[in-house]
């Protein structure tokens, strides 16, 4: 019989697949649906461990990241007011759930990577992923003792360095404004 700490932790390691593919994809849009696959996921084990900060950002990015497979789509979407309003999302699931500095970590990974999403940029996505966003949760996975949040964020940064250095800078460029990609 699976215990619940395993069944727990599993839910971790399963997140940790999408993420580690969102990285090695050029399409933003795809980037996307599998970071929302993979924070849906991690959501579920923060549930979980009662890490309610790291739960409720986790839930405010999965709606980010679908309204961010509708930029073509729904011009709203493309307004620059719309991260400053998931912003303030973020400001309320701090002071709601505030636990000490941990859930300061959750709250700086999802304003920063948000802000960063809307500049429609992929090297920029990577570099802010790579500089804030996985370092904060990185260390909020050790507080938490989110062992697949470990080894997802650990590998997210080794995997943005691969994309990196498989695209190189300006090859990360080419899927700029969320240009529609052909269905393979």
């Amino acid at each position: 019989m699976i215990s619940s700490a395993m069944l727990i932790q599993g839910i971790g390691f399963i997140a940790v697949t999408a993420f580690i593919l969102s990285y090695q994809i050029q399409s933003n849009r795809w980037l996307f649906l599998l970071q929302l696959i993979g924070s849906a996921l991690f959501c579920l084990q923060f549930f979980m461990l009662d890490a309610k900060s790291g739960c409720l950002s986790l839930a405010v990015n999965i709606l980010r990241n679908a309204l961010m497979m509708k930029y073509n789509e729904w011009k709203w979407v493309r307004w620059k007011g719309c991260p400053f309003l998931i912003a303030v999302c973020f400001t309320t699931i701090l002071f709601f759930t505030w636990n000490g500095y941990v859930s300061l970590l959750a709250y700086l990974a999802s304003v920063s990577s948000t802000f960063v999403y809307w500049t429609n940029s992929a090297r920029n996505i990577r570099l802010v992923n790579l500089a804030c966003a996985s370092p904060c949760w990185l260390v909020y996975d050790v507080i938490v003792h989110s062992w697949g949040g470990i080894v997802s964020e650990s590998i997210t940064i080794l995997s943005i360095l691969v994309s990196i250095f498989r695209f190189g800078w300006k090859g990360l460029e080419s899927d700029s404004k969320f240009k529609k990609q052909p269905d393979a």
